[in-house]
């Protein structure tokens, strides 16, 4: 079965602490940092992440694009987050597939679930990225500690080998 996590962006970023205080200041940055996490967690996961942020007051038409392996959708002007994710519920769903959709939103939530998608709480959400990222540090510190081995040398092999090092 394959799974497809569906993001309301600006939703989990508003959810989101560091996020949210980092959009004060820089959206775009936000924005950016919510794609490298969603990056991650979409290698750990296998899951296809489809990440929707609202340009419902931005003129233009829908714009799609492709960042780290995730499909990025921005809204057209007339359209909301939650229009264009209901939308590609009805899409993408099939027996093959399971949708996960992660939004704050209790009334898309209800909407999504009708629609046959399951509901992940953005609040959900970041606590899975933040225990994938605690493992990644964790199992990358466990690699580090294990490939530094100490071969004692006395100083004059210690020397040459530095020599050799250094190309002199």
């Amino acid at each position: 079965m394959k799974d497809i996590l569906i993001v309301d962006g600006y939703n989990v970023i508003g959810a989101w602490t560091e996020l949210k205080q980092i959009q004060k200041d820089d959206f775009e940055c936000a924005r950016d940092m919510l794609i490298d996490k969603l990056s991650e967690y979409q290698s750990v996961t296998g899951w296809q992440v489809i990440l929707i942020f609202d340009a419902y007051l931005l003129p233009g038409k829908e714009t799609k694009t492709k960042k780290s392996k995730i499909d990025i959708i921005y809204t057209k002007k007339s359209e909301k987050a939650d229009q264009k994710i209901e939308g590609l519920i009805k899409k993408l769903q099939n027996v093959k597939t399971r949708i996960h959709v992660a939004t704050s939103d209790m009334a898309e939530q209800w909407a999504v679930f009708s629609q046959g998608a399951l509901r992940k709480p953005s609040r959900e959400l970041i606590e899975e990225i933040r225990q994938i990222e605690r493992e990644i540090k964790k199992s990358t510190s466990n690699e580090r500690k294990a490939s530094i081995t100490k071969i004692y040398l006395d100083e004059a092999t210690r020397r040459k080998l530095e020599q050799m090092r250094r190309g002199f």
